[in-house]
C-alpha cells in the first residue's frame, strides 16, 4: 500500500527545473526525475511551466509539484492501490483527474514523476529488479535482449551552437560482443574523435552539447559523417561501428522549405533551402557513401507525403520521433500512410509508463522497430535503461558516453548485464539484429 506521495522541484541536466517525485510504501521510498526536451514535437503531452518571468525565466514547474501534491497523491492514496499489481490503474486514475488528451491540465511531468516511481515501488513490492516488473507489465518474452547503445557523438541543430543543422549523428557498435563491450568500443570511438577533432580544427572545437557530443564548427551533414568515419577507422572498428543519424528536421522546416542555413547568419541564399524531393536525395546520397543504418525524423512531423515516399524505397530504419510522439493514434496514422518503420520511445512525449509500454507493443504489432530514447533536458535517473531491456527493443540512445546523466544509463545497463551473469539467466546481446529483436 502506497503511504505517501510526494514532489519537489529540482533540476535537470541544462539547469532548468523539473519535477522529483517521492512515492513511499511498506518496503521504502522510491525516486523519480522527470526528463525535458529541447526539440518538442508539436503532438507531445504538454510539459506543465509556471510561465513567471520571474523566476527561473518563466521555466519553473511549481505548479506540476502541487498538483502532485495537492491533486494526484490524495487521490491515488485513498484508492488503496496495491502497488505490485495496480501500476496501470494509477496511470487510468491520474490521465483520469487530468481530464485532457495531452495531461495539459495537471501536466504531463507530474503525472510521469509518479508513474515511474510507482513503477518502482512495484518491483519492490514484487521483489524482482525494475526491468522483470517492467517486463511482466509489458508481457514480453525472455530472454533478456541488451540493447546496441547509439552514442549522439556529433551535436548539432538546437542542441549545440554550432552552424550544423541535423542535430544528432551517432554511433553504433553492431560489432560488439556484449552490451559492456559495446560501451568500451563507444568510449574508444568518443575519444578517439575528441583527438581528431582537436587536430582537425583546435582545442576549443572540443566542447560538448547537450547530450555529451562534440560540436565542432561544420555546418554540412558530409562533414560530421566523415569525423565519425576516421575515428572509427582509427580504432580499428570498420563494419563493426554503424552509425545513425537524427536530423530533427521539423527544426529546420517552414512553409514547405527545407533551410539547412536556418542557424547561419541571415542571408538571401537559397542554396541551404531544399524541397522535400531535394533533401531525399541528399539523405540517399548519404546513406549510399556512409555506414548509415538508422535515420531518425528526416522529415518533418505533418509532412506526410516527404515520410510517405520515402519510406517506399528506404533501406535502413526509419524512426518517426515528432512524427509520432509515442501516441498510439499517430502510430495508427503513420501505418495507414506507411510513413515509417519505427518508433522512437520517449516516456515523457506520453507521460504515464502504461502508455508507453502500450505504444511500443502497438509498433511491435505492426512489425516495426522500437528505439527508446532520453531527452536533451535529462537527469541521472537510469528508469529507461530497465525499460529497454524489459521491452527487449534492441536498441536506445542516451547521448555520448561524457556527461554523468547519461552515462547513467549505460552504467545501469552495465549492472543489469553483470547481474544476469551473475544469475546465470540467458540473455542475448541485439549486434546488428537491433532493429529486428521483436522477430528474435
Amino acid at each position: 500500500m502506497i503511504i505517501s506521495i510526494e514532489a519537489a522541484q529540482r533540476l535537470d541536466s541544462r539547469g532548468k527545473p523539473t519535477v522529483q517525485v517521492w512515492v513511499t510504501t511498506g518496503k521504502g521510498t522510491f525516486r523519480s526525475l522527470v526528463p525535458s526536451g529541447a526539440s518538442k514535437g508539436a503532438y507531445e503531452a504538454l510539459e506543465l511551466r509556471d510561465g513567471d518571468a520571474s523566476v527561473y525565466q518563466s521555466n519553473g514547474v511549481l505548479k506540476a509539484v502541487r498538483n502532485v501534491n495537492e491533486i494526484l497523491a490524495p487521490a491515488i492514496i485513498a484508492r488503496k492501490f496495491d502497488i505490485g499489481k495496480d501500476l496501470a490503474n494509477i496511470d487510468a486514475l491520474m490521465r483520469e483527474l487530468d481530464g485532457t488528451t495531452d495531461k495539459s491540465n495537471l501536466g504531463a511531468n507530474a503525472i510521469l514523476g509518479i508513474s515511474m516511481a510507482c513503477a518502482r515501488a512495484g518491483a519492490a513490492e514484487q521483489n524482482v529488479p525494475l526491468y522483470e516488473f517492467l517486463r511482466q507489465q509489458s508481457r514480453s518474452h525472455k530472454p533478456y535482449i541488451m540493447p546496441v547503445p547509439f552514442f549522439n557523438v556529433l551535436n548539432g541543430g538546437v542542441h549545440s551552437g554550432n552552424l550544423m543543422a541535423f542535430q544528432e549523428f551517432m554511433i553504433a557498435p553492431v560489432g560488439a560482443t556484449s552490451l559492456t563491450h559495446a560501451v568500451q568500443m563507444g568510449s574508444e570511438v568518443y575519444q578517439t574523435l575528441k583527438a581528431v577533432i582537436k587536430s582537425t580544427f583546435d582545442g576549443a572545437a572540443t566542447g560538448v552539447g547537450d547530450e555529451g557530443g562534440f560540436a565542432p564548427p561544420i555546418s554540412k551533414p558530409h562533414e560530421a559523417l566523415d569525423l565519425l568515419v576516421t575515428a572509427i577507422e582509427k580504432c580499428g572498428y570498420t563494419g563493426l561501428v554503424k552509425i545513425g543519424v537524427d536530423p530533427a528536421s521539423s527544426e529546420f522546416f517552414n512553409s514547405g522549405i527545407y533551410d539547412l542555413g536556418f542557424k547561419h547568419p541571415p542571408s538571401t541564399s537559397s542554396d541551404t533551402k531544399l524541397f522535400a524531393t531535394q533533401l531525399s536525395q541528399l539523405y540517399r546520397e548519404l546513406i549510399a557513401k556512409y555506414p548509415i543504418v538508422l535515420l531518425e525524423d528526416p522529415f518533418a512531423e505533418d509532412d506526410w507525403t516527404a515520410w510517405s515516399e520515402f519510406n517506399e524505397t528506404c533501406k535502413v530504419e526509419l524512426v518517426g520521433d515528432d512524427l509520432l510522439a509515442t501516441n498510439i493514434d499517430r502510430i495508427k496514422t503513420a501505418e495507414e500512410k506507411k510513413a515509417c518503420n519505427s518508433l522512437l520511445l520517449k516516456v515523457n512525449q506520453i507521460g504515464t509508463i502504461t502508455e508507453a509500454i502500450e505504444a511500443a507493443e502497438m509498433a511491435f504489432s505492426l512489425g516495426w522497430s522500437v528505439f527508446v530514447s532520453h531527452r536533451s533536458g535529462e537527469t541521472t535517473d537510469d528508469f529507461i535503461a530497465d525499460l529497454t531491456v524489459a521491452l527487449g527493443t534492441g536498441h536506445l540512445k542516451s547521448g555520448s558516453p561524457c556527461r554523468g546523466e547519461r552515462v547513467a544509463k549505460y552504467n545501469r545497463l552495465m549492472d543489469i548485464e553483470a547481474e544476469l551473469d551473475a544469475q546465470g539467466q540467458r540473455h542475448l546481446y541485439a549486434g546488428t539484429n537491433f532493429g529486428q529483436t521483436h522477430a528474435l
